[in-house]
């Protein structure tokens, strides 16, 4: 097929490349432009606008879609079906009617359960047992158009960070063979009731808060591993943490309660595992401890 490729961060990436293994025809790849990250501050293209280059794809980054010219220069390209990962722009109603096919959204959840900027992180923080991939006909609302596939993995105790490269190569796998014959789909419509909306993580929620259930802060370190990172403040600087245990012991919420830096909460107890201090790299929190005293009966606030 003729395809227009859309997506930007490391998610999308599985699937350009198996869209271009399968001997599709891949016409551009629109993608977020360069940002600006490191200590330098220099341009750095997103993992798609990298991974396109490599493959010869050609990239485009508009800033916007509602442009009538950068809608023309999408119609210019006469596509069988557009594919979109986590692409970040509105598409208007022009491009997602312009291909033959329409456009086609790889979504991170089972849909209509979270919708959204965030799906990943809110599935387990809801605590959910399983999530999945939902290909989509995309339309005008958010996450709102017929199912056309799906595919489903277990939650268990991974991370933000495991299960979105789980998920982008299931959904890789699932594009391209859903695309060996999609006429011979039926896409079923999502029943609204059921939706529940994902949004976008705000930083201000990876601050621990140690009046809430153990189990809850245990999700909470996964669904903001790696991004944003839950932390707690100790003696002025914040520690991130990267694992920790849910222990079955009491206390009052925040206090230390042993040497290996068991936390009581609001019901049980978090034992974090594996920490980060601000400008170091990641280490246990035996290594952690053997440089730094957290007496028993510290209150972390």
């Amino acid at each position: 097929m003729r395809i227009i490729f859309m997506g930007t961060p490391e998610f999308a990436v599985p699937t350009l490349t198996a869209l271009d293994e399968a001997n599709h025809t891949i016409l551009a790849a629109y993608t977020q432009p360069p940002r600006r990250a490191g200590r330098g501050k220099s341009l750095r293209p997103s993992p798609v606008q990298a991974e396109a280059e490599r493959l010869g794809i050609e990239v485009r980054h508009p800033h916007s879609l509602k442009d009538v010219a950068a809608q023309a220069e999408f119609l210019e390209l006469e596509a069988d079906l557009a594919i979109v990962a986590a692409y970040g722009l509105i598409l208007p109603t022009p491009v997602l009617e312009g291909p033959k096919h329409g456009c086609l959204n790889i979504h991170a959840s089972l849909l209509p359960h979270w919708r959204g900027a965030a799906p990943i992180q809110r599935a387990i923080l809801a605590g959910d047992n399983v999530t999945g991939i939902t290909l989509m006909q995309m339309a005008k609302g958010l996450d709102t158009g017929d199912m056309i596939a799906t595919v489903r993995t277990p939650v268990e105790d991974k991370t933000t960070g495991q299960l979105t490269e789980e998920l982008a190569e299931l959904g890789a796998q699932l594009t391209v063979g859903t695309l060996i014959d999609l006429d011979a789909l039926h896409p079923v419509p999502q029943d609204d009731k059921d939706a529940t909306y994902a949004a976008k993580i705000n930083k201000s929620e990876a601050q621990i808060d140690f009046t809430k259930p153990a189990e809850l802060l245990e999700r909470e370190v996964r669904a903001f591993n790696p991004f944003p990172g839950s932390w707690f403040p100790l003696d002025g600087e914040r520690i991130k943490v990267l694992e920790a245990h849910v222990v079955g012991v009491n206390g009052a919420p925040g206090t230390v309660l042993d040497d290996q830096l068991t936390i009581a909460c609001g019901n049980a107890a978090l034992r974090p595992v594996r920490i980060q201090r601000a400008g170091k790299p990641a280490m246990d929190v035996d290594a952690f401890l053997r440089g730094k005293q957290v007496p028993v009966g510290t209150v972390l606030r």
